[in-house]
């Protein structure tokens, strides 16, 4: 059985993978799954919206190291607030099949991996399953702008101006959970980061690491995976020593997020599609859109995923016999944004 492969009393590893949104969760994993060696892999997608885009762009990958049956979507919410009635039964789905070496979970952009990591204590999950790592991948270019997400302009000035507001804002203190619960801080898009800008980001994730953590360069989600997997260190029993901004807080929400779908008619092509996504980013606290749209003319579907004007595309299949084309994007941002502005500039 090779390095990656259930271990520690035959339970089978877990790597936790978190971030904020549109950091790039989704393509790390998919290069794990292009590059599993051999290894058996499931992969668990949190989703906030409506419309399964993460788990649908891994499912279309093809990838017989993880074939569609092994990747299961928790779409009812934050997977940190639904631990007991969401996690743990798609849990015993994925440990049913018997055949899986390495469960990779991809959180939320909203979720606090601490919480979760803390399910990993329970005695029905503890004697199944170990946290191998946990892994979070922020944005490089955004930090190295001052910003914990690619368009956070208000946020960012606020906290030019003002030190103190670091620790009020609630998205700061998702980024901060996130950092601080790691075992690894993957440092994504650093093919756009010069040596001066690289340094900015990283200091800024420095503010939130409590311990020595190793801070990764990934290229389009491009690192090595005997890097990110098989570190063997059952976080579950660690986890508790790591502090958090929400140690005393109980039970959270989030109820500074707002997500709707917004369905469209086939777009005249990828490009406009792109500048009206741009656009509507732009025009209000927009943290993140993706989905899929149908082209005129292509028999192609178009994966759309976007983080404030940073807009980027990409034909991934062909639209299924039972499927009909059609343009449903997901938008994720701040609470109050103005949706009927957004859905306007959406529809061109």
């Amino acid at each position: 059985m090779n390095d990656l492969a259930p271990g520690l009393s035959g339970r089978v590893p877990c790597t936790v993978v978190t971030g904020f949104l549109g950091s790039g969760k989704t393509t790390l994993i998919r290069h794990l799954l292009e590059n599993a060696g051999g290894r058996r892999l499931a992969v668990l997608v949190n989703e906030f919206g409506d419309v399964g885009i993460d788990g649908e762009v891994l499912k279309g990958c093809g990838i017989a190291s993880c074939p569609e049956e092994n990747i299961v979507e928790l779409a009812n919410g934050c997977i940190c607030c639904t631990v007991a009635d969401d996690f743990v039964p798609a849990l015993d789905r994925i440990l049913a099949r018997g055949d899986v070496d390495h469960i990779l979970i991809e959180t939320s952009g909203l979720a606090l991996p601490k919480p979760l990591v803390q399910a990993f204590q329970w005695p029905g999950v503890k004697s199944r399953v170990t946290v191998d790592s946990v892994v979070a991948v922020v944005d490089g270019p955004a930090l190295a702008e001052g910003r914990v997400a690619q368009d956070l302009e208000a946020l960012a000035a606020q906290r030019a101006a003002d030190a103190s507001l670091d620790h009020d804002d609630p998205v700061e203190e998702v980024f901060g959970d996130q950092v601080a619960c790691a075992d690894l801080v993957v440092l994504s898009k650093a093919d756009l980061l010069d040596g001066v800008a690289r340094q900015a980001a990283e200091a800024r994730v420095a503010r939130h690491l409590g311990r020595a953590v190793k801070i990764v360069a990934g290229e389009r989600g491009r690192v090595d995976p005997a890097v990110l997997l098989g570190q063997g260190l059952a976080v579950e029993e660690a986890i508790d020593e790591r502090r958090t901004a929400h140690d005393d807080a109980g039970e959270h929400d989030h109820d500074d997020f707002d997500s709707f779908v917004v369905e469209l008619p086939a777009v005249a092509g990828p490009d406009e599609l792109a500048a009206r996504v741009a656009r509507a980013a732009e025009a209000g606290d927009v943290l993140r859109v993706k989905g899929f749209a149908a082209v005129t003319g292509k028999p192609m579907r178009l994966v759309v995923q976007a983080v404030g004007p940073r807009v980027s595309h990409h034909y991934d299949r062909r639209w299924g016999a039972g499927e009909a084309p059609g343009t449903r994007l997901v938008v994720i941002g701040l609470k109050g944004l103005d949706r009927a502005a957004v859905e306007r500039v959406l529809a061109g």
